[in-house]
C-alpha cells in the first residue's frame, strides 16, 4: 500500500475487539497543493504525480515533495499557517521524467530536514536541510555510483541523528544510521538480501530504528535495531507470504506496522516494548484480497494512523486512538477508483495532527492536513 519515488527490490498476546468508528467532519481536513506543482498526472510519474507529503513535527510542521509540470520532484516545507517554501538540495538533477530532483522525508522539531536528491547522473545522495535553508549532503561508506544507487535518508531522530538506507555496487541495499556528529553505520538483519529503513517516523529519541527486510526466500519481516546495534526481527500475528512491514516506533518504544495474511488482506499491530501486539481492523475495512487495515504512523500518545481498503476497494484514512476508537475519514476531492485512488495518512504527530495526500480521480495526488 505504500509508494516511494523509486521501486525498492527487495505470539499473539493480544487480540482489540473494535467495534467503534466515528466518520470524520469534512471541516476538519485542509487540502493543499505546493505552489509550482503539476496540474495534470502523467504516466511517467504516476502514481507520485502531484504533491506528496512525508513527514509532520510536533509544530505542525509538513514536509514533502511535489512534481511540476516537467516531471521533476522538488522538496517543500509547509508551516502551520499555511506558507509552502520550495527547495532544491545542491546537486540535484533537474532532468525531465521524476528520476532526478529533491524529496523530503522527515522534519524534526528543531526545523532539520532530512530527504535525499537524484543528480543528473540518476545516482542518490542524502541530505540535511538546516533551517536557514542551508544543506549538508553526504552518502555512506560502500553506497555504489551507478544510476539508481546511491544514499536515501529517510528518518530524522529529535536530537538531528538521521536513519536511512543505500544500495551498493551490486544493487543491494543496507540499512545505515548517522549519528549528529556525521559518523554513519552501516547495517543488516542477519539472513537479510535487503534492507530498508521505514520512512518518516522510523527513528525515535532513544535511537531505535524500525524496518524491514526479504530473506534468502523473498520472505518479508520487521526489525527493530535497538542503539546498541542488537536486531530484532519483528513477524506480526498472521503474517502470509506477503510478510510483515514495520513503520513507525514512538518514544515509549511502541511499533506499529501490517501484516499481509495467506490471502493478501492487510491487518494491523501495535508491538509493545514488552514484546507482545495488540491486533486490530478498521470497523469499515473490506475483508477481501488486497483489502483490509494498513498502519503507518504512531505517536506518544498511543493514536495510530494509516489506511484501509472496503470492499470496494476504495482507500480512506483513520486514527485510532489507544483506547481503541476509530476516526476515519476522506478528503473531499479524493477519487473513489481503485487503489490507489483515495486518501492516504503517512503520520501524525503528537497532538494527533495527521498528514498526507490524496489521489484524485484523475490520479493527480494533493496534500492534506487532518485536525483532530
Amino acid at each position: 500500500m505504500k509508494f516511494r519515488i523509486i521501486t525498492l527490490v527487495f505470539s499473539l498476546c493480544a487480540l482489540a475487539a473494535v467495534t467503534t468508528s466515528v466518520r470524520s467532519s469534512a471541516q476538519q481536513l485542509i487540502e493543499f497543493d505546493a505552489p509550482g506543482a503539476a496540474t495534470v498526472s502523467s504516466p511517467v510519474c504516476y502514481p507520485g504525480c502531484g504533491t506528496v507529503p512525508n513527514g509532520i513535527n510536533d509544530l505542525g510542521v509538513i514536509v514533502g515533495f511535489y512534481t511540476d509540470a516537467n516531471i521533476v520532484p522538488h522538496g517543500f516545507l509547509r508551516t502551520p499557517g499555511g506558507k509552502i517554501t520550495s527547495f532544491d538540495a545542491p546537486g540535484a538533477g533537474l532532468g525531465y521524467g521524476l528520476n532526478q530532483g529533491t524529496v523530503a522525508y522527515n522534519i524534526n522539531d528543531l526545523g532539520v530536514i532530512a530527504g535525499q536528491y537524484q543528480d543528473s547522473n540518476y545516482v542518490f545522495h542524502a541530505f540535511v536541510r538546516y533551517p536557514d535553508g542551508s544543506f549538508t549532503t553526504f552518502d555512506a561508506p560502500g553506497a555504489g555510483t551507478g544510476a539508481g544507487q546511491g544514499t536515501l535518508a529517510y528518518a530524522i531522530n529529535p536530537e538531528g541523528a538521521i536513519a536511512g538506507i543505500y544500495a551498493d555496487g551490486n544493487n543491494v541495499w543496507h540499512g545505515f544510521v548517522r549519528s549528529l556528529y556525521g559518523k554513519i553505520t552501516s547495517f543488516d538483519p542477519p539472513g537479510s538480501i535487503n534492507t530498508q529503513v521505514s520512512n518518516s517516523t522510523a527513528f525515535n529519541l532513544e535511537g531505535a530504528i524500525v524496518g524491514y527486510y526479504a530473506d534468502a526466500s523473498n520472505t518479508v519481516h520487521g526489525f527493530v535495531r535497538e542503539p546498541h546495534g542488537k536486531i530484532t526481527e519483528i513477524d506480526g500475528p498472521g503474517a502470509g507470504p506477503g510478510g510483515t512491514i514495520t513503520d513507525s516506533i514512538n518514544l515509549e518504544g511502541a511499533i506499529t506496522g501490517y501484516v499481509t495474511d495467506s490471502n493478501n488482506l492487510g491487518h494491523s499491530f501495535v508491538r509493545h516494548p514488552d514484546g507482545s501486539f495488540t491486533t486490530f481492523e478498521d470497523p469499515e475495512a473490506g475483508n477481501g484480497s488486497f483489502q483490509g487495515t494498513y498502519a503507518f504512523g504512531n505517536n506518544s500518545l498511543g493514536a495510530v494512523t494509516g489506511d484501509y481498503a472496503d470492499a470496494n476497494n476504495v482507500n480512506h484514512g483513520f486514527q485510532r486512538s489507544a483506547d481503541g476508537k476509530f476516526s476515519n475519514f476522506d478528503a473531499p476531492g479524493a477519487g473513489t477508483g481503485y487503489y490507489p485512488q483515495g486518501t492516504r495518512p503517512t503520520t501524525n504527530n503528537a497532538e494527533g495532527v495527521v498528514t498526507g495526500w490524496y489521489m484524485d480521480a484523475n490520479n493527480l495526488n494533493h496534500g492534506f492536513l487532518w485536525l483532530p
